[in-house]
Protein backbone atom coordinates (compact mmCIF):
# COMPACT_ATOMS: atom_id res chain seq x y z
CA UNK A 1 0.00 0.00 0.00
CA UNK A 2 1.40 3.59 -1.20
CA UNK A 3 2.62 6.07 1.60
CA UNK A 4 0.85 9.66 0.78
CA UNK A 5 3.19 12.46 0.09
CA UNK A 6 3.70 15.35 2.52
CA UNK A 7 2.04 18.94 1.68
CA UNK A 8 3.15 20.85 4.14
CA UNK A 9 6.72 22.11 1.67
CA UNK A 10 4.42 22.82 -1.27
CA UNK A 11 3.00 25.24 1.07
CA UNK A 12 5.57 26.88 2.10
CA UNK A 13 7.02 27.29 -1.35
CA UNK A 14 3.67 29.02 -1.99
CA UNK A 15 3.46 31.41 0.59
CA UNK A 16 7.41 32.56 0.06
CA UNK A 17 6.40 33.33 -3.91
CA UNK A 18 3.52 35.38 -2.84
CA UNK A 19 5.57 37.46 -0.16
CA UNK A 20 8.36 38.21 -2.56
CA UNK A 21 5.58 39.21 -5.03
CA UNK A 22 4.11 41.98 -2.46
CA UNK A 23 7.77 42.92 -1.71
CA UNK A 24 8.58 43.38 -5.33
CA UNK A 25 5.27 45.66 -5.88
CA UNK A 26 5.57 48.08 -2.84
CA UNK A 27 10.16 48.35 -3.64
CA UNK A 28 8.49 49.25 -7.33
CA UNK A 29 5.94 51.84 -6.25
CA UNK A 30 8.44 53.75 -4.04
CA UNK A 31 11.09 54.02 -6.64
CA UNK A 32 8.51 55.69 -9.32
CA UNK A 33 7.81 58.14 -6.52
CA UNK A 34 11.25 58.92 -5.89
CA UNK A 35 12.07 59.22 -9.53
CA UNK A 36 8.81 61.16 -11.22
CA UNK A 37 9.43 64.99 -11.48
CA UNK A 38 8.37 67.64 -9.20
CA UNK A 39 5.04 69.15 -10.39
CA UNK A 40 4.79 72.61 -11.92
CA UNK A 41 2.36 75.26 -10.17
CA UNK A 42 -0.06 76.28 -12.29
CA UNK A 43 -0.27 79.59 -14.27
CA UNK A 44 -4.28 81.04 -14.36
CA UNK A 45 -2.91 84.69 -13.82
CA UNK A 46 -6.19 85.72 -11.93
CA UNK A 47 -5.86 83.05 -9.88
CA UNK A 48 -3.08 84.52 -7.73
CA UNK A 49 -3.04 86.73 -4.98
CA UNK A 50 -2.49 90.13 -6.83
CA UNK A 51 -3.47 89.17 -10.30
CA UNK A 52 -6.57 91.72 -11.83
CA UNK A 53 -9.43 90.08 -12.88
CA UNK A 54 -11.30 90.69 -16.42
CA UNK A 55 -15.01 91.77 -15.63
CA UNK A 56 -17.79 93.52 -17.01
CA UNK A 57 -19.88 96.06 -14.94
CA UNK A 58 -23.03 98.79 -15.40
CA UNK A 59 -23.76 101.18 -13.22
CA UNK A 60 -27.28 101.52 -10.86
CA UNK A 61 -29.42 104.29 -12.15
CA UNK A 62 -32.15 106.52 -10.98
CA UNK A 63 -34.91 105.74 -13.12
CA UNK A 64 -38.60 104.66 -13.85
CA UNK A 65 -39.78 101.03 -13.78
CA UNK A 66 -43.19 99.46 -14.44
CA UNK A 67 -44.38 97.60 -11.87
CA UNK A 68 -46.03 94.64 -13.55
CA UNK A 69 -48.05 91.54 -12.05
CA UNK A 70 -47.70 88.23 -14.36
CA UNK A 71 -50.17 86.05 -14.27
CA UNK A 72 -50.88 82.61 -16.38
CA UNK A 73 -54.06 83.84 -18.50
CA UNK A 74 -56.52 81.48 -21.48
CA UNK A 75 -57.81 83.45 -24.66
CA UNK A 76 -61.45 83.36 -24.21
CA UNK A 77 -63.45 85.02 -26.87
CA UNK A 78 -66.26 87.26 -25.74
CA UNK A 79 -68.74 85.72 -28.02
CA UNK A 80 -69.36 81.89 -28.90
CA UNK A 81 -72.16 80.76 -30.49
CA UNK A 82 -73.78 77.51 -31.43
CA UNK A 83 -75.68 78.26 -34.37
CA UNK A 84 -79.02 75.86 -34.03
CA UNK A 85 -82.24 75.95 -36.64
CA UNK A 86 -85.47 77.12 -35.18
CA UNK A 87 -87.55 75.32 -37.46
CA UNK A 88 -87.74 71.40 -38.18
CA UNK A 89 -87.01 70.21 -42.38
CA UNK A 90 -84.19 69.11 -44.62
CA UNK A 91 -81.25 70.94 -45.05
CA UNK A 92 -81.04 72.11 -48.43
CA UNK A 93 -78.03 74.48 -48.36
CA UNK A 94 -74.97 75.26 -46.85
CA UNK A 95 -73.79 79.16 -47.38
CA UNK A 96 -70.14 78.90 -45.45
CA UNK A 97 -66.66 77.24 -45.84
CA UNK A 98 -65.56 75.95 -42.61
CA UNK A 99 -62.82 78.23 -40.75
CA UNK A 100 -64.77 81.41 -42.90
CA UNK A 101 -65.21 84.46 -41.08
CA UNK A 102 -68.90 85.84 -41.66
CA UNK A 103 -70.41 89.09 -40.53
CA UNK A 104 -73.79 89.31 -38.32
CA UNK A 105 -76.48 88.30 -40.79
CA UNK A 106 -74.71 86.32 -43.25
CA UNK A 107 -76.67 83.34 -44.45
CA UNK A 108 -75.36 79.90 -43.12
CA UNK A 109 -77.57 77.56 -43.88
CA UNK A 110 -80.87 77.20 -45.58
CA UNK A 111 -84.01 74.72 -44.52
CA UNK A 112 -86.58 73.37 -47.13
CA UNK A 113 -89.21 76.84 -47.15
CA UNK A 114 -92.32 74.69 -48.99
CA UNK A 115 -93.94 73.56 -45.69
CA UNK A 116 -93.52 76.85 -44.20
CA UNK A 117 -94.27 79.41 -47.44
CA UNK A 118 -97.94 76.82 -47.29
CA UNK A 119 -98.31 78.19 -43.84
CA UNK A 120 -97.83 81.63 -44.86
CA UNK A 121 -100.66 81.05 -47.32
CA UNK A 122 -102.99 79.41 -45.31
CA UNK A 123 -103.03 82.07 -42.17
CA UNK A 124 -103.10 84.98 -44.79
CA UNK A 125 -106.19 83.44 -46.67
CA UNK A 126 -107.83 83.05 -43.15
CA UNK A 127 -106.83 86.35 -42.49
CA UNK A 128 -108.69 87.55 -45.68
CA UNK A 129 -111.88 85.63 -44.86
CA UNK A 130 -112.51 86.98 -41.59
CA UNK A 131 -111.33 90.62 -43.15
CA UNK A 132 -114.57 90.43 -45.68
CA UNK A 133 -116.92 89.11 -42.92
CA UNK A 134 -116.08 92.33 -40.74
CA UNK A 135 -116.56 94.67 -43.39
CA UNK A 136 -119.51 93.55 -44.09
CA UNK A 137 -120.59 93.40 -40.52
CA UNK A 138 -119.40 97.04 -40.00
CA UNK A 139 -121.87 97.97 -42.93
CA UNK A 140 -124.46 95.81 -41.71
CA UNK A 141 -124.06 98.14 -38.65
CA UNK A 142 -124.44 101.21 -40.15
CA UNK A 143 -127.62 100.06 -42.18
CA UNK A 144 -129.05 99.03 -38.19
CA UNK A 145 -128.11 102.60 -36.84
CA UNK A 146 -130.16 104.20 -39.49
CA UNK A 147 -133.33 101.69 -38.78
CA UNK A 148 -132.88 102.53 -35.32
CA UNK A 149 -133.10 106.35 -35.53
CA UNK A 150 -136.53 105.38 -37.75
CA UNK A 151 -137.70 102.83 -34.96
CA UNK A 152 -137.95 99.66 -37.51
CA UNK A 153 -134.73 97.82 -35.55
CA UNK A 154 -134.74 97.21 -31.91
CA UNK A 155 -131.90 98.30 -29.22
CA UNK A 156 -131.36 94.38 -28.59
CA UNK A 157 -130.69 93.65 -32.62
CA UNK A 158 -128.43 96.70 -32.53
CA UNK A 159 -126.54 96.07 -29.69
CA UNK A 160 -125.85 91.98 -30.56
CA UNK A 161 -124.91 93.57 -34.08
CA UNK A 162 -122.31 95.73 -32.17
CA UNK A 163 -120.87 92.98 -30.28
CA UNK A 164 -120.79 90.97 -33.70
CA UNK A 165 -118.43 93.59 -35.14
CA UNK A 166 -116.26 94.15 -32.27
CA UNK A 167 -115.53 90.04 -32.34
CA UNK A 168 -114.70 89.90 -35.91
CA UNK A 169 -112.47 92.88 -34.90
CA UNK A 170 -110.88 91.08 -32.68
CA UNK A 171 -110.63 87.73 -34.85
CA UNK A 172 -108.83 90.44 -37.51
CA UNK A 173 -105.76 90.95 -34.83
CA UNK A 174 -105.76 87.19 -34.07
CA UNK A 175 -105.23 86.85 -37.78
CA UNK A 176 -102.37 89.15 -38.13
CA UNK A 177 -100.50 87.58 -35.06
CA UNK A 178 -100.86 84.16 -37.05
CA UNK A 179 -99.80 85.53 -40.45
CA UNK A 180 -96.85 87.29 -38.73
CA UNK A 181 -95.85 83.75 -37.09
CA UNK A 182 -96.04 81.79 -40.66
CA UNK A 183 -93.89 84.45 -41.66
CA UNK A 184 -91.32 84.14 -39.25
CA UNK A 185 -91.15 80.08 -39.62
CA UNK A 186 -90.84 81.02 -43.27
CA UNK A 187 -88.24 83.69 -42.28
CA UNK A 188 -86.58 81.28 -39.90
CA UNK A 189 -85.71 78.43 -42.88
CA UNK A 190 -82.71 81.27 -43.61
CA UNK A 191 -80.04 80.37 -41.00
CA UNK A 192 -78.21 83.50 -40.62
CA UNK A 193 -75.45 84.72 -38.80
CA UNK A 194 -75.90 85.83 -35.23
CA UNK A 195 -72.42 87.11 -34.57
CA UNK A 196 -69.24 88.55 -36.39
CA UNK A 197 -66.76 85.60 -36.18
CA UNK A 198 -65.08 82.38 -37.09
CA UNK A 199 -67.38 79.79 -38.16
CA UNK A 200 -65.60 76.06 -37.24
CA UNK A 201 -66.15 72.91 -38.44
CA UNK A 202 -69.87 71.83 -39.60
CA UNK A 203 -72.21 69.11 -37.75
CA UNK A 204 -74.46 68.56 -40.02
CA UNK A 205 -74.46 68.00 -44.11
CA UNK A 206 -76.65 68.83 -47.21
CA UNK A 207 -79.84 66.62 -47.02
CA UNK A 208 -80.24 65.67 -43.04
CA UNK A 209 -83.07 66.34 -41.32
CA UNK A 210 -82.76 68.95 -38.48
CA UNK A 211 -84.52 69.66 -35.76
CA UNK A 212 -85.54 72.70 -33.86
CA UNK A 213 -82.85 74.02 -31.35
CA UNK A 214 -81.15 70.36 -31.30
CA UNK A 215 -77.95 70.20 -28.91
CA UNK A 216 -75.41 69.92 -31.21
CA UNK A 217 -76.62 72.35 -33.84
CA UNK A 218 -75.25 73.19 -37.12
CA UNK A 219 -71.97 75.04 -36.42
CA UNK A 220 -70.30 77.28 -34.00
CA UNK A 221 -69.47 80.96 -34.77
CA UNK A 222 -66.29 82.27 -32.16
CA UNK A 223 -65.71 86.05 -32.20
CA UNK A 224 -62.30 86.86 -32.86
CA UNK A 225 -61.70 90.55 -32.87
CA UNK A 226 -62.16 92.02 -29.91
CA UNK A 227 -61.00 89.00 -27.84
CA UNK A 228 -60.89 88.50 -23.93
CA UNK A 229 -57.99 86.83 -21.67
CA UNK A 230 -58.91 85.48 -18.26
CA UNK A 231 -56.49 85.22 -15.89
CA UNK A 232 -55.93 84.98 -11.80
CA UNK A 233 -54.27 87.03 -8.97
CA UNK A 234 -53.54 86.20 -5.70
CA UNK A 235 -56.01 88.04 -3.45
CA UNK A 236 -52.67 89.55 -1.82
CA UNK A 237 -52.56 91.40 -4.99
CA UNK A 238 -56.26 92.78 -5.11
CA UNK A 239 -55.18 95.95 -3.53
CA UNK A 240 -52.55 97.17 -5.42
CA UNK A 241 -55.18 96.47 -8.49
CA UNK A 242 -57.75 98.54 -7.26
CA UNK A 243 -55.84 101.43 -5.97
CA UNK A 244 -54.26 101.22 -10.15
CA UNK A 245 -57.70 100.97 -11.43
CA UNK A 246 -58.79 103.88 -9.40
CA UNK A 247 -56.10 105.97 -10.58
CA UNK A 248 -56.90 104.72 -14.13
CA UNK A 249 -59.81 102.64 -15.50
CA UNK A 250 -57.95 101.76 -18.58
CA UNK A 251 -54.85 99.45 -17.20
CA UNK A 252 -52.53 98.48 -19.98
CA UNK A 253 -52.20 94.23 -19.95
CA UNK A 254 -49.88 92.40 -22.30
CA UNK A 255 -50.34 89.18 -23.48
CA UNK A 256 -46.71 87.10 -23.90
CA UNK A 257 -46.05 83.71 -25.52
CA UNK A 258 -45.70 80.98 -23.44
CA UNK A 259 -41.55 81.63 -23.36
CA UNK A 260 -42.43 85.22 -22.89
CA UNK A 261 -40.33 86.11 -25.27
CA UNK A 262 -42.42 88.10 -27.90
CA UNK A 263 -45.79 89.73 -26.94
CA UNK A 264 -48.47 88.96 -28.99
CA UNK A 265 -51.04 91.61 -27.97
CA UNK A 266 -51.51 94.49 -26.12
CA UNK A 267 -54.97 95.74 -24.50
CA UNK A 268 -56.59 96.86 -21.58
CA UNK A 269 -57.35 95.23 -18.08
CA UNK A 270 -61.74 95.33 -18.73
CA UNK A 271 -62.92 94.10 -15.39
CA UNK A 272 -62.94 92.44 -12.62
CA UNK A 273 -64.52 89.52 -11.28
CA UNK A 274 -66.98 89.96 -7.30
CA UNK A 275 -65.86 87.70 -5.52
CA UNK A 276 -62.39 85.61 -4.76
CA UNK A 277 -62.32 81.78 -5.23
CA UNK A 278 -62.03 80.63 -1.66
CA UNK A 279 -60.65 77.28 -3.00
CA UNK A 280 -57.65 78.81 -4.32
CA UNK A 281 -57.72 82.32 -2.64
CA UNK A 282 -57.69 84.34 -6.14
CA UNK A 283 -59.53 85.88 -7.93
CA UNK A 284 -60.45 86.27 -11.60
CA UNK A 285 -59.82 89.23 -14.74
CA UNK A 286 -60.94 90.00 -18.15
CA UNK A 287 -58.91 92.02 -20.67
CA UNK A 288 -59.97 92.97 -23.76
CA UNK A 289 -57.47 92.83 -26.95
CA UNK A 290 -58.52 94.20 -30.55
CA UNK A 291 -56.77 91.06 -32.05
CA UNK A 292 -57.04 92.84 -35.61
CA UNK A 293 -53.90 90.62 -36.58
CA UNK A 294 -55.58 87.59 -35.07
CA UNK A 295 -52.49 86.22 -33.44
CA UNK A 296 -54.56 85.34 -30.36
CA UNK A 297 -56.77 82.35 -30.63
CA UNK A 298 -59.70 80.63 -28.18
CA UNK A 299 -58.45 78.83 -25.64
CA UNK A 300 -54.83 79.72 -25.84
CA UNK A 301 -52.25 80.16 -22.94
CA UNK A 302 -50.79 83.03 -22.42
CA UNK A 303 -48.49 84.59 -20.53
CA UNK A 304 -50.14 88.24 -18.53
CA UNK A 305 -48.24 91.11 -17.66
CA UNK A 306 -50.20 94.04 -16.05
CA UNK A 307 -48.94 97.53 -15.81
CA UNK A 308 -49.60 98.10 -12.21
CA UNK A 309 -47.89 101.39 -11.85
CA UNK A 310 -44.54 103.01 -12.35
CA UNK A 311 -41.68 103.49 -9.74
CA UNK A 312 -38.55 106.03 -9.50
CA UNK A 313 -35.60 103.94 -8.13
CA UNK A 314 -32.49 102.58 -8.32
CA UNK A 315 -32.13 99.89 -11.12
CA UNK A 316 -29.47 97.31 -12.25
CA UNK A 317 -29.61 94.41 -14.47
CA UNK A 318 -30.87 91.46 -13.09
CA UNK A 319 -27.79 89.84 -13.99
CA UNK A 320 -25.37 91.24 -10.98
CA UNK A 321 -27.33 90.09 -8.25
CA UNK A 322 -26.41 86.98 -6.14
CA UNK A 323 -27.93 84.74 -3.74
CA UNK A 324 -26.19 83.54 -0.70
CA UNK A 325 -26.69 82.36 3.31
CA UNK A 326 -27.77 86.15 4.03
CA UNK A 327 -29.74 86.70 0.79
CA UNK A 328 -29.14 88.82 -2.23
CA UNK A 329 -25.96 90.58 -3.19
CA UNK A 330 -23.64 92.71 -5.55
CA UNK A 331 -19.88 92.86 -6.42
CA UNK A 332 -19.43 97.13 -6.22
CA UNK A 333 -16.54 98.41 -7.91
CA UNK A 334 -15.01 100.95 -6.02
CA UNK A 335 -12.65 103.74 -6.88
CA UNK A 336 -9.47 101.51 -6.77
CA UNK A 337 -10.84 98.78 -9.03
CA UNK A 338 -11.42 96.28 -6.20
CA UNK A 339 -14.79 94.21 -6.14
CA UNK A 340 -16.21 94.56 -2.72
CA UNK A 341 -19.31 92.22 -1.93
CA UNK A 342 -22.46 94.17 -0.61
CA UNK A 343 -25.83 93.30 0.64
CA UNK A 344 -29.04 94.72 -1.07
CA UNK A 345 -32.79 94.78 -0.61
CA UNK A 346 -34.38 93.95 -4.33
CA UNK A 347 -38.17 95.50 -4.96
CA UNK A 348 -39.79 94.80 -8.34
CA UNK A 349 -38.76 93.84 -11.54
CA UNK A 350 -39.08 94.49 -15.25
CA UNK A 351 -37.92 92.39 -17.78
CA UNK A 352 -33.79 91.94 -17.24
CA UNK A 353 -34.15 95.07 -14.63
CA UNK A 354 -34.34 94.83 -11.02
CA UNK A 355 -35.38 97.48 -8.53
CA UNK A 356 -32.79 97.95 -5.45
CA UNK A 357 -34.39 99.58 -2.71
CA UNK A 358 -31.54 99.72 -0.02
CA UNK A 359 -28.05 99.05 -0.58
CA UNK A 360 -26.71 101.04 -3.89
CA UNK A 361 -26.46 104.57 -5.07
CA UNK A 362 -27.06 105.93 -8.21
CA UNK A 363 -23.45 105.94 -10.19
CA UNK A 364 -22.09 102.81 -8.13
CA UNK A 365 -20.76 99.84 -10.47
CA UNK A 366 -21.82 96.31 -10.12
CA UNK A 367 -20.26 93.59 -11.86
CA UNK A 368 -22.42 91.20 -14.52
CA UNK A 369 -19.88 88.74 -15.68
CA UNK A 370 -16.71 87.33 -14.20
CA UNK A 371 -18.65 86.61 -10.89
CA UNK A 372 -17.48 83.17 -9.93
CA UNK A 373 -13.64 84.51 -10.04
CA UNK A 374 -14.20 87.81 -7.16
CA UNK A 375 -13.37 87.44 -3.85
CA UNK A 376 -13.48 90.09 -1.44
CA UNK A 377 -10.70 92.82 -2.16
CA UNK A 378 -10.45 91.21 -5.85
CA UNK A 379 -8.43 93.91 -8.49
CA UNK A 380 -10.41 93.98 -11.30
CA UNK A 381 -10.19 95.24 -15.17
CA UNK A 382 -13.15 96.51 -16.83
CA UNK A 383 -13.76 94.86 -19.75
CA UNK A 384 -16.22 97.07 -21.04
CA UNK A 385 -19.92 99.07 -19.24
CA UNK A 386 -22.84 98.57 -19.94
CA UNK A 387 -25.72 100.57 -19.54
CA UNK A 388 -28.03 99.29 -16.59
CA UNK A 389 -30.89 98.95 -18.47
CA UNK A 390 -29.63 97.41 -21.47
CA UNK A 391 -27.88 93.83 -20.11
CA UNK A 392 -24.65 92.93 -20.98
CA UNK A 393 -23.55 92.48 -24.51
CA UNK A 394 -21.66 89.02 -25.33
CA UNK A 395 -20.09 90.89 -28.46
CA UNK A 396 -17.03 92.76 -27.61
CA UNK A 397 -17.15 94.93 -31.11
CA UNK A 398 -15.22 92.76 -33.52
CA UNK A 399 -17.80 91.56 -34.96
CA UNK A 400 -16.86 87.82 -33.90
CA UNK A 401 -19.40 88.00 -30.86
CA UNK A 402 -16.27 86.63 -28.31
CA UNK A 403 -16.64 87.29 -25.45
CA UNK A 404 -13.54 88.74 -24.19
CA UNK A 405 -14.02 87.71 -20.50
CA UNK A 406 -14.72 83.85 -21.50
CA UNK A 407 -12.24 84.01 -23.82
CA UNK A 408 -9.37 83.73 -21.12
CA UNK A 409 -8.20 80.36 -20.35
CA UNK A 410 -10.25 78.23 -18.09
CA UNK A 411 -8.79 77.65 -14.72
CA UNK A 412 -8.35 73.92 -13.72
CA UNK A 413 -9.62 72.18 -10.22
CA UNK A 414 -12.52 74.27 -8.17
CA UNK A 415 -11.51 77.59 -7.69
Amino acid sequence: MPTPRPTAPRRTRAFVILALVVVAIALGIYVWQQLRPEPQPQQWGWRQAGMTVPVRVASAVREDLDVRLKALGTVTPINTVTVRSRVDGELVRVAFQEGQFVNVGDLLAEIDPAHYRIGVARAEGQQAQNLAELENARIELERYRELREKGYVSAQDLSNLEARVRQYDARRQTDKAAVDEARLQLQYTRVVAPVSGRVGLRSVDVGNLVSANSGEGLVTITQMAPISVLFTIPENELPAVIDAVRNDPDLAVEAWDREERQVLATGTLASLDNRIDPATGTLRLRAVFDNEDRRLFPNQFVNVQLLVRSVNTVVIPNAAIQFGSLGPYVFVIDAENKAQPRDISTGAADGDRVAVSQGLEPGERVVLEGLDRLREGSEVLVVEDADADAGVDNDNGDGDGENPVDAAPAPAGNG
